[in-house]
């Protein structure tokens, strides 16, 4: 592919002009650390995240207009380093917490330990872009869209309209905190009104019901309306098929039905239907989705291997003297040695589940899906990179050599994690990171400055995910019920990473409900439908996807009635306000966790914030019931439909 000479960014490579500036670097760092914190919330309990490059923007336009003038070239910078915490933590929550789920693996669930593999994976993820930068960004400009890349540089050189675009962001903001403070905190109403059909009518044991969150409502109108329609169909199908299903066919039996050992299906409710059963048929649902997926790309993965390779021995003739602002990276000999040191350090730290093979799995495979991931997200956007599905293929592989070897048993289960979990975590933050350095390329930015915002983003929102992550698991609780915690976040996606080691290393699983579930997802494929979206449709709960749902079918009516027909841009006045709906409905989750682990002694004795409060309201206000509580979802979803109607420059 010859390279595309005749570009000419929005700032000229001859231009100097403030970029790396302690106020941009400021800012970046405390955008990385709310959206990277609201992200782990969003992660565990939905299984997917969504790309905060476009609100941070904007968000950083509005407040340097209030705060003074800054540089295109500075707003960019502040969404470069805030853009990294969001893509680090969402690697994290897909796949750290699966420590909890493996044999011996809850010792390793400390501050430090996720502190390390946070760092190093996000490190990776940057280092490992730096010679795969004029390959994918430069030489493939007209090939590679980047499309989150590519609308950050439009919103950063339509600044001029960041004030008004601005208030959509804090609008959902604000609205999404108020409303999830009455709901969560003062518990106006409840959170997931439910309906449960009886055991004596035609859907034994069926579920509809609905966690009314701004921020799930937020995630589904920015989905849209197809893949949210295909996760819901997912849910239909465990909840309101098989659950009924195996609740007519076992309730007349005397014994426990494997894989339960002791209690009977005439004696379980729904949910534990779902993880007694329902969990491994989605589990392998979704293994076979991210295969599925992963063999897909093949080809486009040969094609960056190829490309790469042979670009990178082109530079090695080029001199480095000639080059302009614009060309210059961070030193391939640092990228060396810093990729060296980290394999050292994760070979040789204590209390951390590695060893010197391992360390050589991580580079090896890292490199290969940071590759992997960057030419993918330069085609379909980051949102729909299949990080789970390659960190699969790693769990796999990593899987398979330690049985070659004869390492199955559950010492070797965190390991196979460790590996798995670097390589999600660079490959999350490689694909953030080549949207970012597409948005620099495009405004006239120089990538090595980009390259040191990265890293320094990565440093920053990687001290405030692992209290985020301990938080959420202290107070809410994290994929297991327990006495203290009735209901806790999912972490669908960590729950999936220890399934995947231990039917390999264990052999411990109900292959029969895997196998079913790979079934599914192959029919669902062969009909012509994203089989990964559906797969983890089954696996969530219907509470998760039906609202989910209904905001993919707000942005469907809101289209059809102003004639989008779907094409609405990724910085229109819908999505922003759905990007504040998340981000604050996320914060004040974190929120709520705060507050249920801060206890005031009572006359009862030690209490939490949130029950004090409660008590306190009780006396005043009747606890909300089911149909409110779906009156004020209706009244939250009229809300995003006027946004989503608004002009971009309303």
């Amino acid at each position: 592919m010859e390279e595309n000479k005749t570009f000419k960014p929005y700032i000229a490579p001859s231009d100097f002009v403030p970029e790396f500036t302690l106020k941009a670097i400021i800012l970046g760092s405390i955008f990385g650390i709310i959206f990277g914190a609201a992200t782990v919330y969003l992660g565990l309990k939905v299984g997917l995240t969504v790309s905060a490059s476009i609100p941070i923007a904007v968000l950083a336009i509005s407040i340097f207009k209030k705060l003074g003038k800054a540089t295109i070239l500075e707003n960019n910078m502040v969404q470069t380093i805030g853009s990294a915490g969001e893509s680090v933590a969402a690697g994290v929550v897909f796949t750290v917490p699966a420590l909890l789920f493996l044999a011996g693996g809850e010792a390793y669930f400390q501050y430090f330990q996720i502190f390390v593999l946070a760092l190093v994976g996000g490190v990776l993820g940057v280092l490992f872009m730096v010679p795969l930068r004029r390959a994918l960004i430069v030489k493939e400009h007209g090939n590679l869209p980047y499309p989150e890349g590519t609308a950050c540089a439009d919103v950063l050189i339509a600044g001029e309209k960041g004030g008004a675009l601005a208030k959509n962001v804090f609008y959902g903001l604000g609205i999404a905190f108020l409303y999830k403070g009455l709901m969560s905190i003062l518990g106006l109403w409840k959170e997931v009104p439910q309906y449960v059909f009886g055991r004596q009518s035609a859907l034994p044991n069926g579920t509809v019901n609905a966690e009314i969150t701004p921020e799930l409502l937020g995630v589904g109108y920015i989905i849209g309306p197809r893949i949210a329609g295909i996760m819901v169909a997912g849910g239909v199908l465990s909840w309101l098929v098989l659950i009924p299903l195996i609740t007519l066919l076992g309730d007349n039996l005397t014994s426990p039905m494997a894989p339960e050992t002791t209690m009977l299906i005439s004696e379980m409710s729904p949910a534990q239907i779902w993880s007694k059963y329902i969990r491994y048929i989605g589990a392998g649902a979704v293994t076979f989705g991210g295969i599925i997926t992963l063999i897909k790309t093949l080809p486009t993965i040969a094609t960056a291997f190829r490309d790469s390779f042979k670009d990178l021995k082109a530079r090695n003739n080029q001199a480095a003297a000639t080059q302009v602002r614009t060309e210059k990276d961070v030193p391939l000999i640092f990228v060396v040695i810093g990729s060296v040191v980290l394999v050292l350090l994760m070979a040789i730290l204590p209390n951390v589940p590695t060893n010197f093979l391992s360390a050589i799995m991580i580079v090896v495979f890292g490199f290969f899906f940071v590759t992997v991931a960057s030419r993918i997200v330069g085609l379909i956007g980051s949102s729909s990179s299949p990080v789970s599905g390659m960190t699969i293929a790693t769990l796999m592989a990593t899987s398979l050599i330690f049985i070659g070897i004869g390492w199955t048993g559950d010492f070797y289960q965190p390991i196979a994690l460790v590996v798995g979990s670097i390589v999600c975590i660079a490959s999350a933050n490689a694909g953030a990171t080549s949207q970012d350095l597409k948005t620099g390329f495009l405004v006239g930015a120089t990538p090595m400055k980009q390259q040191l915002g990265l890293l320094i983003g990565v440093l920053v929102s990687t001290v405030a995910i692992g209290f985020t992550l301990l938080l959420l698991n202290d107070t809410l609780g994290i994929g297991i019920v327990t006495e203290q915690h009735p209901n806790p976040l999912p972490a669908p996606q960590a729950m999936l990473m220890s399934t995947v080691i231990k039917g390999l290393l264990s052999q411990n699983l109900p292959w029969g409900l895997v196998l079913s579930g790979m079934g599914l997802s192959a029919v669902v494929e062969l009909c012509g439908v994203s089989s990964l979206a559906f797969a983890v449709g089954a696996y969530l709960p219907l509470s998760t996807t039906s609202p989910i749902f209904f905001g993919g079918l707000i942005k469907l009516i809101a289209d059809k009635v102003t004639k989008r027909k779907g094409e609405e841009s990724e910085v229109s006045s819908g999505a922003l306000f759905s990007s504040g709906l998340i981000a604050g409905g996320a914060l004040t989750g974190i929120l709520v966790a705060v507050l249920l682990g801060t206890n005031v002694n009572t006359a009862e004795g030690p209490q939490s914030v949130i029950a004090v409060i409660h008590h306190a309201v009780h006396g005043v206000i009747e606890e909300g019931g089911d149909l409110i509580s779906i009156v004020m979802f209706v009244i939250l979803g009229l809300i995003v439909f006027r946004f989503a109607k608004a002009k971009i420059d309303s």
